[in-house]
């Protein structure tokens, strides 16, 4: 009993501990706020047109950058569904294997009717042992939540969450938001910040806010745009923080552009095909975070084949083929768009293609 209370104790300190990187974002919005607001607007700005445009603006940026980030924060990461879960028998069965050659072959079984494509470097199924999950593709293991992420992305600490399919269009808007709250306080404080120091400004508390604020949004505005640059690729080639330090794995071989689709399809799968809703931090990525389209030229044949086998669809001079297994009618609308579709004659080229590892010893991934 002791060494689990100990645990739980510690468990909780750690809890705790997390939530200091979002507390102190959270202390530098509200200081920001009480900075722009009464010091800058209210107390310095003399300009009654210039104070207006300037709060409207300004409340507007905040709202959207707050919404955001909450949303960011306090959406719960998704987990693989029970479909990938391991029913008890099949869990006594697999720790009854001593040898990794039948835990696989057990595993096999169970994802054969699974839309499972990626495996381990080894050739293996991937699978947690501490979820007991057949992992879907996309899904990792984050040590810190201690569950298996659908299309995890990372771990934040600065919002205390994974940040995967669930959440993924939040923290972009939260970065996008962000970096243009920084910049509108930059450009806006700057003719102040100049004025302190040519000494133009009363000798009052205002003029110390008005020059920390321009130090800290500045150097916030560097920060987040490299940040939000390299996202903006990655959703581009649709590929993950993950999946950039360790490319997919497939049965053909790795294969770093396994998901693309092209930048506008790449781009829809996480915004979603609404246009009005992509500045809103409201939920409309398209699939279910399970099973995603692929470009593969080697279809998986582990997979079985729907009826319709295997299909292609031309864009840009480029053709695609995806998987047999049938897509969710939101993936679907991905790969629609007005295009015809035709039978894949199952030639590929030097970029999707590769050679099939036999290796099949078991190999657990976190």
């Amino acid at each position: 009993m002791a060494p689990s209370g100990s645990r739980n104790i510690k468990r909780n300190c750690q809890r705790v501990l997390y939530w200091i990187p979002v507390l102190f974002i959270w202390l530098i919005v509200a200081w920001s706020y009480y900075a722009y607001v009464v010091q800058l607007c209210i107390a310095t700005v003399e300009n009654m047109a210039e104070k207006i445009v300037y709060l409207l603006a300004y409340h507007v940026l905040f709202i959207m950058f707050v919404w955001a980030y909450w949303q960011t924060i306090f959406t719960k990461p998704l987990n693989p569904l029970k479909e990938f879960h391991l029913s008890h028998s099949d869990k006594e069965l697999l720790e009854r294997e001593d040898r990794g050659e039948s835990q696989q072959e057990i595993l096999r079984r169970l994802a054969k009717d699974l839309p499972i494509y990626t495996r381990t470097t080894s050739g293996a199924i991937r699978y947690c042992d501490r979820c007991y999950v057949v992992k879907p593709d996309r899904c990792h293991h984050c040590s810190v939540c201690d569950k298996c992420i659908l299309k995890m992305d990372h771990h934040c600490p600065w919002v205390n969450n994974c940040v995967g399919f669930s959440n993924y269009k939040f923290f972009m808007l939260f970065l996008t938001y962000s970096l243009l709250y920084c910049l509108f306080v930059t450009a806006t404080d700057l003719q102040y910040f100049i004025q302190f120091w040519t000494n133009g400004l009363p000798d009052t508390q205002a003029k110390f806010h008005i020059m920390f604020l321009f130090f800290a949004a500045s150097m916030f505005s560097v920060s987040l745009a490299s940040l939000f640059a390299y996202h903006c690729w990655l959703v581009c080639k649709n590929r993950s923080t993950l999946e950039v330090f360790r490319a997919p794995a497939f049965r053909h071989g790795t294969d770093k552009n396994g998901f693309s689709l092209g930048v506008s399809k790449n781009f829809r799968q996480v915004f979603g095909d609404e246009k009005k809703y992509w500045l809103l931090p409201v939920f409309t990525s398209l699939g279910d975070g399970c099973s995603f389209p692929t470009c593969l030229m080697n279809p998986d044949p582990e997979q079985p084949a729907s009826p319709s086998g295997n299909a292609a669809i031309k864009s840009d001079g480029e053709t695609h083929l995806f998987p047999a297994k049938p897509l969710r009618e939101s993936q679907s609308r991905l790969l629609s768009n007005g295009l015809s579709w035709a039978e894949s004659e199952g030639t590929g080229n030097k970029d999707c293609q590769g050679t099939i590892n036999p290796a099949m010893t078991m190999e657990k991934e976190t």
